[in-house]
């Protein structure tokens, strides 16, 4: 029976580059959306930038640009990235767009017309420096019950734990490093906990993995606080109707930008919008989002549709972090890599299949070792699946062209066709990982059966040479089914290796009876060896600026307003030494006239510890902490380049007492 299912993914957000955490997001979508095509089902995905918000508005203003000309490039970029990768998207919008204007405004009057928003004052945090009130995550402080350092506003990284700002112990500012005020205004709220009962309701009806389920049972626990769905002005987003100066979250609208991309589809289309909104439709709706954003998709979004008088969503599909090598992705590690330096050196579909190869259902951290992964690709795709194609095809051309009429083992076929339904429910349950493991068991019993025929040797003796060209039809027919189990995963290749054998590759029953009769295209080979060397870049590309302090030279363009925001102050470094783990970094604990600081210097090749200690060097004082792998760096030490490749520190007369701020 013919299903009809709208799918998303989380929204990127239109301030920087796709990196591979986005891309493990969307591979795992479209293998899913591809799989559901080729089961014959109506099936829909749509995907939009995430373009409101304080950090949209503020790296515009860095960048001298407004905010829409920013997400337009942005989103530029992220299509190319997408289209990169492969991802079969049937429409890509923006959050920034009429059609979701016109859903936001919708949900939110009817929401207020059913009681479900109330106002009232709220104490926030105000950069008065920059002027601006800082969202949550522009706020970073210590954890208020674990006390790890460094923490967001909204969230501890290391327990877990949810608050606000004002819960931060010692919080600063990110914009300005300097300590937040707090300023008291009305704001407008979604009443959650309204809808407690309804959620509980809706939870137990199956639309989450076990592992959220216990998530959300613990939020429930701790009971459901209202939602503040405003901002005050300045922001970048859509004004709330009624309320001057006010402006809907950005975590309000982009989840509805879901909807706001469905009508932009539908419009386009001729398609019955409605039909995939009311509360009793029959379409599916899946969202496959991280565990980092499963808070906002499984309590606010239920609720916010439901409240709307609009469908909930059938399922949401929540997946961990990617990590490398074992390590959380990181730009002082070189881990950070973003999605437009790997296509710049490697093919999309190798890391499609190692990422299938990796998610399962779960909720599991999901790792790319870059020894594995050239390893088993290497192995599975070239060693194994190619492998079946290159040997069997010359023997089919040497026969004529054309494929035998009958099979050697016509059972031995059929138990390969009738491992599709198993196959077909791994892909439906989100198992990638079982699935590849069945598909390259079924490739060894491939290979198995060449090796034991051996058609180079029956190919000596011209009397069976009949028998030859039916080994090799086995041996390709074989190939066939894989390549058809493989499709969703490796959509490009399936499309080539389809015009060699002359036969779609689009449904999974085609492969109910084998190809017999017809004629081959010429082989040409369909897959390259990963080259570790190459695959390496991946990582040492992106090592560089992140764990120095070095100038760039022969930037031009910093206004004079720009340099009169940094503090610098003379610094007398009181100890230094090299961090393990870094060819580059020194760790230099500097005096500032009494104030001790901690700042990590990427000088280790130009100076030895013992050569700093004692220096007046000059920093930049008033620059936000960053966390490194090493620990956090508390500001930043004054280098230059010189043409010798050395890097110079800048130094202050020995007479210049510490903490002096230069002017």
């Amino acid at each position: 029976m013919s299903r009809k299912i709208l799918v998303t993914s989380a929204l990127p957000y239109a301030n920087g580059p796709l990196h591979l955490g986005h891309i493990i997001e969307a591979v795992q979508t479209d293998i899913w959306v591809r799989f559901q095509r080729m089961q014959g089902h109506d099936c829909l995905y749509v995907c939009a930038e995430d373009a409101h918000g304080t950090p949209i508005m503020i790296k515009a203003q860095s960048e001298g640009i407004t905010p829409e000309e920013l997400i337009a490039r942005v989103a530029g970029e992220h299509r190319a990235s997408y289209q990169g990768f492969l991802i079969g998207h049937d429409h890509f919008h923006s959050t920034h767009a009429a059609e979701n204007r016109y859903f936001t405004d919708l949900m939110f009057s009817r929401l207020k017309e059913a009681g479900h928003i109330t106002t009232r004052n709220v104490r926030q945090p105000f950069d008065e420096k920059a002027g601006i009130f800082l969202p949550d995550r522009y706020v970073r402080g210590t954890c208020p019950r674990c006390k790890a350092v460094d923490q967001y506003g909204d969230s501890c990284e290391v327990c877990g734990a949810i608050y606000t700002p004002a819960d931060l112990i010692d919080p600063k500012s990110t914009v300005s490093g300097t300590k937040p005020l707090w300023r008291e205004s009305e704001h407008i709220f979604f009443l959650l906990s309204r809808f407690e009962q309804m959620l509980r309701e809706w939870v137990r009806s199956g639309p989450l993995q076990e592992p959220v389920y216990a998530k959300l049972d613990e939020w429930f626990a701790a009971g459901l606080q209202d939602w503040d769905i405003s901002r005050d002005a300045p922001y970048f987003g859509f004004e709330i109707p009624g309320y001057p100066n006010k402006y809907f979250y950005v975590w309000f609208d982009a989840p509805i930008g879901y909807l706001g991309c469905l009508k932009a589809l539908c419009e386009c289309r001729g398609l019955d919008m409605h039909a995939y909104l009311t509360p009793d439709s029959k379409i599916e709706l899946h969202h496959f989002i991280g565990k980092d954003i499963s808070y906002f998709h499984t309590l606010f979004w239920p609720a916010v549709l439901h409240g709307s008088s609009i469908r909930r969503p059938t399922a949401i599909h929540v997946h961990g972090f990617l990590t490398i090598d074992g390590q959380k992705m990181s730009k002082s590690r070189g881990t950070f890599i973003i999605a437009k330096r790997y296509l710049e050196l490697l093919p999309a579909e190798p890391l499609r299949y190692y990422f299938a190869a990796k998610l399962g259902p779960d909720v599991d951290d999901i790792d790319l070792s870059l020894e594995d992964f050239v390893a088993r690709v290497n192995s599975d795709i070239v060693g194994k699946l190619v492998n079946i194609a290159s040997r069997c095809a010359g023997f089919v051309a040497r026969s004529g062209g054309k494929l035998s009429d009958t099979l050697p083992e016509p059972a031995l076929y059929a138990e390969f066709s009738a491992s599709g339904p198993r196959i077909a429910a791994l892909y439906e349950q989100l198992d990638y990982a079982q699935a590849m493991r069945e598909i390259m068991l079924l490739a060894d019993r491939a290979n198995k059966f060449i090796d034991t025929r051996k058609p180079w040797t029956l190919a000596k003796d011209p009397a069976k040479t009949i028998e030859t060209l039916g080994v090799a039809t086995q041996g390709i027919n074989f190939f066939r089914v894989l390549m058809v189990y493989l499709a969703p995963v490796l959509p490009d290749m399936a499309c080539h290796a389809a015009q060699f054998l002359g036969a779609p590759l689009s449904r999974f029953n085609e492969v109910d009876a084998p190809l017999l009769g017809s004629p081959l295209a010429t082989y040409r080979p369909l897959w390259q060896r990963l080259d570790p060397n190459v695959v390496n870049k991946l990582i040492a590309s992106t090592n560089t600026a992140a764990e120095t302090t070095t100038a760039t030279a022969g930037e031009t363009h910093v206004t004079l307003d720009d340099f009169s925001k940094l503090d610098l102050r003379v610094a007398n470094v009181k100890a230094a030494v090299a961090v393990d783990g870094s060819d580059k970094l020194l760790k230099l604990t500097l005096d500032l006239g009494g104030e001790i600081r901690t700042v990590f210097s990427g000088i280790r090749k130009s100076y030895t510890p013992e050569s700093v200690v004692g220096r007046n060097v000059v920093m930049i004082a008033n620059l936000a902490p960053r966390k490194m792998r090493f620990g956090v760096s508390e500001g930043m030490v004054l280098c230059a380049s010189g043409a010798d490749g050395r890097v110079y520190l800048l130094s202050a007369d020995d007479g210049v007492a510490g903490g002096m701020k230069i002017s």
